[in-house]
């Protein structure tokens, strides 16, 4: 571990120390890549600030009492007000510095992530990581922020702050108001994650979420980072692949109109038009499909359950190393519902294979 608080809990730590028990310490997504890289999966290097260096921020800038303040009375179903007691708690937290020390921990482990990715100031995600985000019947993902491509100490600080922030944005004060939460128990760590410099990006689920077919896999993709699929700007290319034999077994060609990729004068994500004879061109090779797919099924296997997955293909490593998973989640719609039994309790398998067949379903 980097450094360590009181009672030997580390402010900073590496994703490869943490491991899916390790969401008090890292929250949800660190935790869960620091569990993948143990697992064998390929996954960008990174590092986090654990949720003991984020009370210890919360604590040096002294603002808890004026945030329980503001919360105390806050009408949380008056918008206007949510707002203006939001911009207000992430003003006061991003104008306020890190400790000398968590500066210095911080800023080495920065240094130590830019060696091992043999660039000077590597690209970095800053991405939010709550203790209670990605957990089964947890909604919280997606409510703190995510900001890509940041370079440089003082930048990677700064976005590390409004990660810290951004868990007092106005929907996230109003989900944990409407479910009965309570602020004092939340916390946040902040991972910096080294960018894969996506030629293609995009989600794949290990179970079919339109109609939760557990037999296959399920990948959307589109060029550039995976942005432009995630937020839904864009029909992404689909493909549906046999969980058994890996065989793609469905495909949808989209026309793919926009993709977002780094600005190399600003090192910063922009979205740009794809070019006309690309826009219909398929986002992935079938033997890329072949292999995501099989980290896919690797995955859901370690986990066992079915899991929603981002991943990239980095265009600046050769083949058969360049595809890395960027998140991994349980997923929570499906895998969540009682499936209803086609035969009765003391059925034989044959009864159960038989009834499948004629009720039309796949039988898995």
């Amino acid at each position: 571990m980097v450094g360590r608080g009181p009672a030997d809990v580390p402010l900073v730590c590496w994703f490869e120390e943490c491991r899916k028990d390790s969401v008090p310490l890292v929250g949800g997504k660190c935790s869960s890549l620091g569990e993948l890289i143990n697992a064998g999966v390929r996954v960008p290097l990174g590092f986090a600030l654990t949720t003991e260096g984020y009370r210890r921020f919360m604590a040096e800038a002294g603002i808890n009492q004026e945030i329980k303040s503001l919360l105390d009375k806050l009408d949380a179903a008056d918008m206007d007000a949510l707002e203006r007691t939001s911009a207000s708690i992430r003003t006061s937290i991003e104008a306020h510095p890190f400790s000398t020390e968590i500066e210095d921990l911080v800023a080495e482990c920065y240094r130590k992530l830019s060696l091992r990715c043999c660039m000077p100031a590597a690209p970095v995600a800053v991405r939010s990581s709550a203790t209670a985000e990605d957990l089964p019947g947890a909604s919280f993902a997606g409510q703190q922020d995510t900001y890509l491509w940041i370079r440089g100490i003082d930048e990677v600080l700064h976005h590390m702050r409004r990660c810290i922030s951004s868990l007092y944005t106005g929907r996230a004060i109003a989900y944990r108001a409407n479910r009965g939460l309570d602020d004092e128990r939340m916390a946040i760590s902040v991972g910096v994650q080294k960018m894969a410099n996506a030629y293609t990006a995009g989600v794949m689920f290990t179970i079919h979420p339109a109609n939760g077919d557990r037999s296959v896999i399920v990948i959307d993709s589109n060029f550039g980072f995976g942005e432009s699929v995630v937020s839904g700007e864009v029909t992404p290319d689909h493909f549906v692949v046999n969980k058994v034999t890996l065989d793609i077994i469905d495909r949808t060609i989209s026309q793919k109109e926009l993709c977002y990729t780094v600005d190399l004068k600003t090192q910063q994500s922009l979205a740009v038009e794809v070019p006309f004879e690309r826009q219909r061109v398929q986002s992935l090779i079938d033997d890329e499909i072949t292999e995501l797919a099989g980290m896919g099924k690797q995955i859901e296997k370690h986990y066992g359950r079915p899991m929603d997955i981002e991943w990239a293909v980095d265009k600046d490593l050769p083949a058969g190393g360049n595809i890395f998973i960027l998140q991994a989640r349980p997923e929570t719609v499906w895998s969540e519902k009682q499936l209803a039994p086609v035969a009765n309790a003391g059925a034989s398998a044959m009864d159960y294979i038989l009834s499948s067949m004629l009720a039309g379903k796949k039988v898995k």
